[in-house]
């Protein structure tokens, strides 16, 4: 098949290399000239693991091809993708569509002939009325543009093989059996052929589903980060905790991490976006709870910050501290919303000096946070300090010999914020350790 990606961020171009790899002829659409260049060399603009090898892939072979011109992409195809972001309106929890309604404008005009707009981008429910209706009555088409819903449940650091290999396909339309359908599954037919579960819905169940995956997910989380502060305070280990309910089938450990808490740009967005939509729905009561989820998870990173300046004697005022990690989580360049971040920004603002050290995300964090200082080794970023925490789980830091560390420190003391270091090994060597939720 031949078919567009309109919006070429972490989704889009994502979406566009994993088509290609499928067979397809796909055309990839932005406005951002910088990053249409990048992805015709190849290359993508963020750090995903693998998508790098398919876009140099099929950008060699033609199959794939990048563009800002909407008239290119409407003439390219019938079938067209909007993968554009849909970030948290400032200062709201409420999705802000600016950039959704601006694609479907730009795109209506030129479609001349039937085609088919399969949305991806996350959405409050009731957005698919809106985007058919704007098509119709800015479309020369009309009415033989169909709107399908399909929404993306990627994992940063496992896009590549979640768009492959998804754990399930959510397709939504407005009327069964429909040409948005029959293409749709004819775009998708590896996928379900190699037996992925496949969802046909409405537009409304559809564009609920990333949402509710993600709040229900932050809730797992933040259940047992609250459990964490119950162990704190009574000498539980909340690492064994969450292993015994992890054997009940009903609840799963998958997903279920004490520490730090979640980050990032869909989860915080998706609960909050959630939440408000219901707001607006008069169903907002109902998920009162999401309130106290979006709590828990930011009283996580105040928890990390008083830890630490228990551990300072209550004063961080010219303490020099070590931070491992500034991405939200392993495996990605993104700071979106990142704990480690976030606690780093309050220590300094208390008066420490602090390094960050990140595998990936250095440079991302340097532009925004310009005010800490940073190393790209690991080891060395503990010279001289006083206080050393752990807050993304980037394996490497794991397998990092404590002892190695003991003699560059000036005070050897490490806060465990995501669980994954050996405590044993660490006060082995001579470090006082602590961990959220642990004794």
């Amino acid at each position: 098949m031949k078919l567009t990606v309109i919006g070429c961020g972490y989704l889009g171009a994502t979406h566009a290399a994993c088509m290609a790899e499928l067979g397809h002829e796909v055309l990839g659409m932005d406005s951002d000239i910088d990053k249409i260049h990048i992805l015709n060399s190849g290359k993508a603009p963020f750090h995903e693991r693998g998508l790098d090898d398919l876009l140099a892939k099929h950008t060699a072979s033609g199959r794939l091809t990048f563009t800002a011109s909407y008239a290119e992409a409407a003439a390219f195809a019938d079938l067209h993708f909007i993968g554009v972001g849909t970030p948290q309106q400032p200062g709201k929890h409420a999705y802000d569509l600016t950039h959704l309604f601006a694609a479907v404008r730009q795109l209506a005009p030129r479609l001349t002939d039937a085609a088919v707009i399969a949305v991806k981008s996350t959405v409050p429910v009731g957005t698919a009325p809106r985007v058919r209706d704007l098509l119709h009555a800015h479309a020369p088409a009309r009415d033989a543009v169909e709107v399908a819903w399909n929404p993306e449940f990627l994992r940063e650091s496992f896009a590549v093989e979640d768009t492959l290999r998804p754990d399930r396909l959510v397709l939504g339309f407005d009327t069964a059996h429909s040409r948005a359908e029959t293409m749709l599954r004819q775009c998708y037919s590896q996928i379900i052929d190699a037996g992925a579960p496949t969802i046909v819905t409405d537009w409304a169940t559809a564009e609920l589903a990333k949402s509710a995956a993600n709040a229900f997910l932050a809730t797992k989380i933040s259940f047992i980060n609250a459990i964490a502060e119950v162990c704190e305070a009574s000498g539980a280990d909340v690492g064994q905790l969450a292993d015994i309910l992890g054997h009940d089938v009903r609840i799963g450990r998958r997903g279920m991490r004490p520490g730090l808490g979640f980050g990032g740009g869909c989860l915080p967005k998706d609960l909050r976006g959630l939440l408000a939509r219901a707001g607006e729905l008069g169903a907002g009561q109902a998920l009162a709870l999401l309130g106290e989820v979006d709590t828990i998870n930011n009283r996580r990173r105040q928890r990390m910050i008083d830890l630490a300046r228990e551990q300072m004697g209550g004063d961080l005022s010219g303490k020099r501290i070590t931070v491992w990690g500034a991405a939200f989580k392993p495996g990605t360049d993104d700071i979106r919303d990142s704990p480690a971040l976030a606690v780093a920004q309050h220590l300094h603002e208390l008066g420490a000096t602090v390094t960050v050290t990140d595998p990936k995300a250095l440079d991302n964090a340097r532009k925004q946070h310009p005010e800490l200082d940073y190393a790209d080794d690991p080891v060395a970023a503990v010279q001289d300090t006083d206080l050393l925490l752990h807050l993304t789980e980037w394996p490497q830091y794991s397998r990092i010999d404590p002892a190695r560390l003991a003699a560059r420190a000036a005070n050897t003391a490490v806060i465990d914020g995501r669980g994954t270091l050996n405590a044993d090994a660490w006060r082995d060597a001579g470090w006082t350790f602590k961990a959220l939720g642990r004794p």
